[in-house]
């Protein structure tokens, strides 16, 4: 599974970018048009392990930010087992390589408990990240429940060393017991934020957006029904009011907005080599005739989080800055490189998920759940090259994995009743084309979008704000939402609003829809993104921290939380003879962070809201050799997220230095990279160190972060 990838991005589905592995697995198997995800990460990831909707297994919403309803915890229940510990418990082995993003943020660190990290989910191994992305480049990594670090090779690419523990697994496995059955989860970090694609994969794109999102949307369409992947008759989904459009751009904004789309599509396209790499092995081994292949093509429809103009950082949203159109146009040889954490324009987003309405997030919409998906099974499907159009959802992947292996879901596991499986086996379609959907009626409700599905009419909210709004509009009460109506029998692509035509069929599935609501687990409909209520604190009541270092890594939730917070830190250190040179303390890192340390024996201090908002204060003596106390007093202008502070370094009790920080940190101090002492081991806070150089020369005696 690909990662913020619309219908209409892959050849396979009409789209601009090759993916030759999705293209030859289709044309081997089965394609499907109706298949259908959450709207966002986390969900869809839950409700394909579990098959159960997501809000029924406690993950509602993205992991990172839970709240304390039963449906938005982030906390898949025991009742709720995965595929893979239902598989394992029949003999399988099973492997997760790649994304996690279902482990609740709070049993991250090294305290645990592990029982939500993929190797407690059913998995005998994991290889990947935890999170919600990641640089491809420096890679917050995890081998099972340790953290591993990335090769420093300046070649290193994420996708490639995914492929690499896939095939490596895959050739264990085999060589150790070549009867025994596998179950390997493979999830890709792209083409999630940022789009860093190999340097020559990304100059296979230069100049093919050009033309603008306008032209290759239509393009696009026109591409879907020459496959037969829409209907022939399909109207393209009308255009959002508040989008621009591409002759209505100043050359600089085609240009720069034209580079971010290039390296999107590099992206995708890579990540489609390297799983192409991992399906040859199975051809090389002699399993590829005995294996099931499920290959969706995103867990959600394309972003269209980068509103008008793209992020060169997707940090900014969460650090509160906007980012300013010149800063990126000036680097724009950084997109598509480590230096950047691009997210591609709003625009492009629309245009991926052609021919449907909205993008990521916008559960009401088929733009944020329909994803292209390909089933393989070489001695099972006899209709290769076919299309499939019964209307299926992700938690239907484990019902059709389940009965393709002879395995009957148990009502008890592990000593704890089941929760119904709501997902349905989708192995009826692979004889019958024209079957009826065994799939009657689906929900969905993400960030406040909510529909309902009803063999073939869908009612959908209006959404509240569009990606593309200057000035958001004020929040809608739930009860004064716009319904919206569509008959996809006869308009695939949810282009008609029949709302006013037909206002009892709307009635009778808005009833539907809450009924359907309150047993699924959807309710309260509320806004959960940047909310802490409700969840567990590690750290709640905690003021002082200490550490006897090196320490590290310690995840965002158990680091000390200084997001909105005066704080100070005192360290206690014995420097060599030249001064010393390294990090003393940091969490973050080259996109967001900050770091106290030395440089050539002069004490540091970074604040680095995102590279365009980096603030810098240092002493001008180097440290003499010996024990020394380096402080930093960190005052904020008042107590609250964004505001203003000034910090102060001292040296043994006398100030060194001083200096302003316009604006800190909203949300999160990185989402990304963790708190560490004695080192900065993923990504620098500040270019004047590396990850090598990072390493603290002298010795670190204490350090204690104390708040108010």
């Amino acid at each position: 599974m690909t990662d913020d990838v619309g219908f209409g991005a892959s050849s396979t589905f009409g789209g601009p970018i090759p993916t030759p592995t999705f293209d030859a697995l289709a044309q081997a198997g089965l394609r499907y048009n109706q298949f259908n995800t959450t709207a966002i990460c986390s969900p869809t990831r839950a409700s394909l392990l579990t098959g159960r909707d997501p809000q029924a297994v406690g993950m509602g919403y993205v992991a990172n930010w839970a709240t304390g309803y039963d449906g938005y915890n982030s906390v898949i229940p025991k009742s709720a087992g995965t595929m893979a510990q239902i598989l394992k418990e029949n003999g399988y082995n099973t492997a997760m390589i790649g994304k996690g993003h279902v482990t609740p943020e709070w049993e991250m660190s090294r305290a645990g408990p592990f029982d939500r990290w993929p190797t407690g989910l059913g998995f005998e191994y994991f290889y990947g990240f935890l999170g919600a992305d990641s640089s491809m480049a420096e890679p917050n990594l995890v081998e099972n429940t340790a953290h591993v670090q990335a090769p420093a090779d300046p070649t290193y690419h994420l996708e490639h060393d995914l492929a690499d523990h896939a095939i490596r697994w895959i050739d264990e496995q085999h060589a150790a017991a070549p009867d025994k059955p596998f179950l390997l989860y493979y999830a890709t970090g792209t083409a999630h934020a940022p789009n860093q694609p190999p340097a020559d994969w990304m100059a296979r794109f230069r100049g093919k957006f050009d033309a603008g999102w306008d032209a290759m949307r239509a393009e696009t369409v026109a591409r879907q029904k020459r496959l037969g992947v829409i209907p022939q008759g399909t109207d393209d989904a009308p255009r959002p009011d508040t989008l621009p459009r591409w002759d209505s751009l100043t050359a600089d904004q085609k240009r720069l907005y034209a580079r971010y789309m290039e390296a999107y599509a590099a992206s995708l396209a890579y990540a489609d080599a390297q799983i192409g790499r991992v399906i040859q092995r199975l051809r090389d081994n002699g399993e590829i005739d005995n294996t099931l292949i499920i290959y969706i093509q995103g867990d959600n429809g394309a972003s269209a989080e980068g509103s008008f103009d793209g992020k060169l950082f997707e940090q900014s949203a969460l650090s509160g800055v906007k980012e300013n159109p010149d800063y990126a146009l000036a680097h724009i040889d950084d997109i598509g490189t480590r230096h950047a954490y691009n997210l591609i324009p709003g625009g492009w987003g629309w245009a991926l998920n052609a021919p449907f309405p909205w993008a990521k997030r916008y559960g009401s919409h088929f733009g944020g759940t329909r994803n292209g998906m390909v089933m393989s099974w070489p001695r099972h499907i006899q209709d290769p090259g076919g299309l499939r159009s019964q209307f299926h959802h992700v938690s239907d992947i484990m019902p059709t994995v389940l009965e393709a292996a002879g395995v009957k879901a148990p009502e008890i596991l592990d000593g704890v009743p089941q929760k119904p499986i709501t997902g349905i086996s989708m192995g009826y379609s692979f004889a019958a084309k024209d079957a009826p959907s065994h799939r009657t009626t689906q929900v969905f409700a993400m960030a406040q979008n909510l529909s309902v599905y009803k063999d073939g009419w869908v009612a959908a909210t209006a959404p509240m704000v569009t990606p593309w709004e200057r000035t958001p509009p004020p929040p809608v009460p739930i009860d004064q939402r716009v319904w919206q109506l569509y008959d996809t029998r006869s308009d695939f692509s949810e282009a008609h609003d029949l709302a006013a035509a037909q206002p009892q069929k709307l009635a009778a599935l808005k009833d539907l829809f809450w009924a359907e609501a309150a047993t699924a687990g959807i309710l309260p409909i509320h806004g959960s993104e940047g909310g802490q209520k409700g969840r567990p604190d590690p750290n709640a009541g905690r003021a002082l921290f200490t550490y006897h270092g090196p320490i590290g890594p310690i995840p965002e939730s158990a680091a000390p939380g200084l997001v909105g917070h005066s704080f100070t830190i005192r360290a206690q250190v014995t420097a060599p003879a030249d001064g010393g040179q390294g990090v003393i303390a940091v969490h973050g890192g080259r996109f967001g962070g900050y770091s106290l340390f030395l440089d050539q024996g002069r004490p540091r201090f970074t604040y680095n809201l995102t590279p365009a908002h980096m603030s810098r204060i240092a002493g001008t003596a180097p440290l003499t050799a010996g024990r020394h106390d380096i402080g930093l007093r960190f005052v904020m202008d008042r107590e609250a997220p964004t505001s203003g502070a000034t910090a102060t370094l001292l040296v043994d009790g006398k100030k060194v230095a001083r200096g302003r920080i316009d604006r800190t940190f909203a949300l999160v101090v990185s989402h990304t990279e963790d708190f560490e002492i004695g080192q900065d081991s993923i990504s620098p806070v500040d270019p004047a160190y590396d990850v090598v150089s990072s390493h603290f020369t002298g010795t670190i005696e204490q350090v204690d972060i104390s708040l108010p």
